[in-house]
């Protein structure tokens, strides 16, 4: 088994739509970011690059790339699969927590899930999405953070 922690974070920015976890939330600023600036799935890349020893999310997908302009992240989701594929490695679970002061992501975690568990190819049950507020005192009243730590496996 092995194990892999990310972790991203971007500030908030007027003109662009929220996007967490593959889910656009409706909200009155967006995420500044070179892509759809989605932290959950950037968090969920690296923890899965991380625990399969293949670096982070900018070394596959730089910001200096204009092909990965806007992309939506679930895109980086599914190469990142596929390079777990390669490697003989599947995703046992991945427990996400989101860091934001607002808005309240409550009612948007059932469908964030569903949106992760399904770009990885694995059953909802193996995906845990939280969030949490730093009660006014952290980084993350000007923008959301995102830490994401997963579990893989070497199929025997």
């Amino acid at each position: 088994m092995r194990i892999g922690h990310g972790y991203d974070v971007h500030r908030f920015t007027e003109g662009k739509s929220l996007v967490l976890g593959g889910v656009e939330v409706p909200f009155e600023y967006g995420l500044l970011a070179h892509s759809d600036g989605d932290v959950i799935t950037h968090a969920v890349c690296d923890a899965l690059l991380g625990g399969a020893g293949l670096g982070d999310i900018g070394f596959f997908f730089p910001d200096s790339d204009a092909k990965y302009k806007d992309i939506s992240s679930l895109n980086l989701i599914d190469a990142v699969a596929d390079m777990l594929c390669e490697k003989n490695l599947f995703v046992e679970y991945l427990d996400i927590t989101v860091v934001a002061e607002k808005p309240k992501l409550a009612p948007y975690i059932p469908k964030i899930r569903e949106k992760i568990s399904k770009a990885l190819k694995i059953p909802a049950c193996r995906v845990n999405v939280k969030a949490t507020t730093e009660e006014g005192l952290g980084l993350a009243g000007g923008g959301i953070g995102c830490h994401a730590v997963c579990l893989l496996k070497e199929w025997s």
